[in-house]
């Protein structure tokens, strides 16, 4: 697999009303084509177009994103660094990356970028739609602005807007970077250490208590301290984060999250939801602190045609990456009706 680039000459017109004079889209794509036996994945805020890279034990023979069956699509979101135009794309006025400068992206026009990709493609319509997190933002607004697109749609931990709790959680994000001194330096490394901590107040969000709990406690407690195995995992996740991300891309990101809302300027979450035609499978889990069962509410009263399913685990919004086993289960099923 090589990911693969194409550039777009024409503006790119955003929702903020800025315009960007043309964009690179970064994708990957597995298995053969072979009619309509198309599935787009969605990745999620720090991921990339690689899914087997971030999505272990899919991309594989008998499972759901099997590419002896299936022709399988990634395309690496606007704003991320992974090969797409992002905040250290070079910003053609000036001839310098664009750093702080690059103006604001929303979920919808991440999905533009994407319809233009497929567009490109020949891509019409696809068998399966499917992303989790912040990949489910963008299936949710693919689904309703273009609602012949996908046949059957996959949202896996993902809720119809960012809530409070999400956006609070973002927001100790950027506040981590800010208060790095070299936040504003154009330079690629800018915010190094606060990205670090940024990561690893995410990773509270992402695990939550049950998972921290179950992996993180030292066998010899009682006779420690101080260096806790948990500190040295938090340092370390933060830090292999900023050894691969820029604290301007993920900033850009962070506020996308935070911008998704499917009834904005639709009359209301309902109107909203009730646009999208595909058959759509719904999964939440049991310990998720970030998206809990109780914010797929709205999907599963509101979308038409869905079937909803709770994955036990005690991995928290990570159960989408650790319970390959379960999630396989069930998408399989999913298709196979």
């Amino acid at each position: 697999m090589a990911i693969e680039k194409i550039h777009f000459n024409q503006p790119f017109a955003l929702e903020c009303g800025a315009v960007l004079p043309g964009i690179t889209i970064a994708y990957s794509t597995y298995g053969t084509r072979n009619g309509d036996n198309v599935i787009w994945v969605c990745h999620a805020q720090t991921a990339n177009s690689d899914v087997p890279d971030w999505w272990a034990h899919t991309v594989e023979k008998g499972r759901f994103l099997d590419p002896s069956k299936y022709f399988i699509v990634c395309a690496n979101i606007l704003g991320s660094p992974y090969g797409t135009t992002c905040p250290m794309s070079i910003n053609p006025e000036t001839g310098e990356p664009w750093y702080g400068d690059f103006p604001m992206i929303t979920i919808r026009d991440m999905v533009k970028a994407h319809m233009l990709l497929a567009q490109v493609l020949s891509i019409e319509h696809v068998e399966l739609l499917i992303g989790s997190s912040m990949g489910g933002y963008q299936c949710m607004e693919w689904a309703i602005m273009q609602p012949k697109f996908a046949r059957r749609v996959g949202l896996i931990a993902t809720c119809d807007r960012q809530m409070p709790w999400g956006i609070a959680f973002g927001e100790s994000q950027r506040m981590a970077i800010r208060a790095d001194h070299s936040w504003g330096e154009h330079t690629p490394d800018a915010a190094y250490w606060g990205l670090a901590a940024a990561r690893s107040v995410a990773m509270l969000s992402f695990r939550g208590p049950e998972a921290f709990n179950l992996t993180q406690d030292d066998p010899e407690r009682d006779a420690k301290l101080d260096e806790f195995r948990v500190c040295s995992y938090q340092r370390y996740n933060g830090e292999k984060l900023s050894k691969r991300f820029d604290a301007y891309s993920y900033v850009t990101l962070l506020n996308a999250t935070d911008s998704h809302n499917v009834a904005r300027d639709r009359g209301s979450v309902e109107q909203a939801l009730s646009m999208i035609e595909a058959r759509c499978l719904i999964v939440a889990i049991t310990s998720d602190i970030l998206f809990p069962p109780s914010g797929h509410d709205n999907l599963v009263k509101h979308i038409k045609n869905n079937e909803y399913h709770l994955i036990e685990s005690n991995y928290g919004h990570d159960g989408f990456l650790v319970e390959h086993e379960q999630l396989n289960a069930i998408i399989q099923n999913f298709m196979a009706k």
